[in-house]
């Protein structure tokens, strides 16, 4: 059979979700059920669209025992689709979608090495679900927030319906929650009642009622994309500390998701290392650390990365 149409392939490459596909299977071979969890579609979504792209021959299948692998079909190309994917499979204005996939991919491995040890290695996979069954999933964040010294006052700003005061309480010796809504502030007073560490404070995170160095602590969670002026919220968290006080912030690493801004009221579509820096300069502080956190292959969100900053003028590393 000769080559077919090149606006067949022109067709094809018009969906982006093919590209997103092909862009994925060029990354490592994948069963249809891990690139599910990667795209984060419905199966049979998944499955239509890989019938269409194996059709034109831009994935190759491979039968590995009852599983069926796919992979990008790469030199197997036909050479007027291999010149239009020189074009459209790496484009820079999809980076950031590209990193976020790439994280997931690795996530969807690391569980294939989890699935795929001996014995010894299912049995250990097999005592989470065990442990889960008999105990839940709750204890681990007590367990953590545990480590904080009794002693501490710590801020939670835009702290929302209360989930992390709710940890911090019981052992800090005082735990403030800021938020400029409200509701969630009724929701979180209904949430703390009965725990007298807790304080809810109505303000915005540029203008904070609270007096200078009362705070050993300040957390920013999934709050600071929302703030117009990041660098004046972080100022305001930088005045609260206390000497050797840290501002901890988790939110999403940089991304393309527009329509966050419509839908959400995201100011700003995540954060990228150098935008946090440029933003904590501007506030007196300094980053000391930042992670990107673990892919959750459940999780439909952006990626999410958790950094620590200090005054700048602090010797803390």
């Amino acid at each position: 059979m000769g080559e077919r149409p090149i606006f067949d392939h022109l067709s094809l490459l018009a969906e982006p979700v093919r590209v997103r596909m092909l862009r994925i299977l060029a990354m490592e071979e994948l069963t249809v059920n891990e690139l599910v969890a990667v795209v984060q579609l419905p199966q049979s979504s998944v499955s239509r669209q890989l019938k269409v792209l194996s059709e034109l021959g831009w994935i190759v299948r491979r039968q590995d025992a009852n599983t069926t692998r796919v992979r990008f079909a790469g030199d197997a190309l036909e050479e007027g689709a291999a010149r239009l994917w020189d074009v459209v499979g790496d484009d820079p204005a999809d980076a950031a979608a590209i990193a976020e996939d790439r994280a997931r991919v690795a996530s969807v491995l690391a569980q294939r090495r989890v699935d795929s040890r001996t014995f010894f290695g299912r049995v250990a996979s097999g005592w989470e679900v065990v442990r889960a069954e008999l105990f839940g999933r709750s204890f681990v964040l007590p367990t953590l927030v545990s480590l904080l010294p009794s002693s501490w006052t710590v801020v939670d700003l835009g702290c929302g319906s209360g989930d992390v005061l709710a940890e911090l309480a019981p052992v800090v010796a005082r735990a403030i929650g800021v938020d400029q809504e409200p509701s969630m502030l009724a929701a979180a007073k209904a949430r703390l009642e009965g725990q007298g560490a807790v304080e809810l404070v109505e303000a915005e995170l540029t203008a904070l009622p609270l007096a200078s160095a009362s705070a050993d602590a300040a957390l920013c969670i999934l709050v600071l994309h929302h703030v117009e002026a990041p660098a004046r919220a972080l100022a305001e968290a930088r005045r609260v500390l206390r000497p050797g006080g840290a501002v901890v912030v988790l939110d999403m690493i940089a991304h393309d998701r527009e329509e966050y801004r419509e839908t959400m009221g995201h100011h700003h579509l995540g954060f990228a290392p150098e935008d946090l820096a440029r933003h904590a300069a501007k506030a007196g502080l300094r980053v000391t650390t930042l992670r990107r956190l673990p892919v959750d292959a459940e999780a439909r969100g952006p990626g999410l990365f958790v950094a620590r900053l200090v005054p700048a003028d602090s010797a803390a590393a």
